[in-house]
């Protein structure tokens, strides 16, 4: 066996004990600061598509609301499936999973925030605000401990046993 292949195969076994220990302070920190600032570009989107379609098309409060939220949605899961919670489980599953929260929280939302906004005289804008903080809030704690519980940093491990298996492939050559 070379130096190299040795070298390799050395640093790939001390990553394998780095990942399997538990999550620090502060990396669940980042996890959220990264969770936040995905969040934010969504909320850019949802704001975006509100006021495009609150201001140029006059609809009602709800089904501007409910296109916003789900393109939101769609951009959120994207990005925090990989890079904040690195997780390489189903992803049909996982859609599943944040849709059920959705069941929940849309109909929830939708029907508050058309009360407060149609109803009460409330901003729209103001409206919306409150439903995008409590998305935030509520769906970092889902995301967190339902969707991706058990399959945190997967993605990485996933990499890491991609390149231990490539070394002990360049292994099984050179020892030919």
């Amino acid at each position: 066996m070379t130096e190299a292949i040795k070298k390799e195969k050395g640093n790939a076994e001390e990553s394998e004990i780095t990942n399997s220990e538990k999550p620090s302070k502060l990396k669940e920190f980042i996890r959220i600061l990264k969770f936040i600032g995905f969040s934010i570009s969504a909320g850019v989107i949802e704001i975006v598509t509100f006021t495009l379609l609150n201001e140029l098309v006059g609809w009602p409060y709800w089904p501007c609301y409910l296109i916003a939220l789900v393109l939101s949605v769609l951009w959120n899961f994207t990005f925090n499936r990989k890079f904040t919670f690195k997780s390489a489980n189903n992803v049909p599953i996982a859609m599943l999973k944040v849709a059920a929260y959705y069941v929940v929280f849309t109909p929830a939302t939708t029907l508050l925030g058309n009360f407060l906004a149609e109803s009460v005289g409330l901003n729209e804008y103001l409206v919306t605000g409150i439903n995008m903080a409590l998305n935030l809030s509520t769906e970092y704690l889902f995301q967190r401990f339902v969707v991706f519980r058990g399959s945190i940093d997967t993605n990485i491990k996933k990499k890491k046993d991609n390149e231990k298996e490539t070394i002990n492939n360049k292994e099984e050559i050179v020892n030919e």
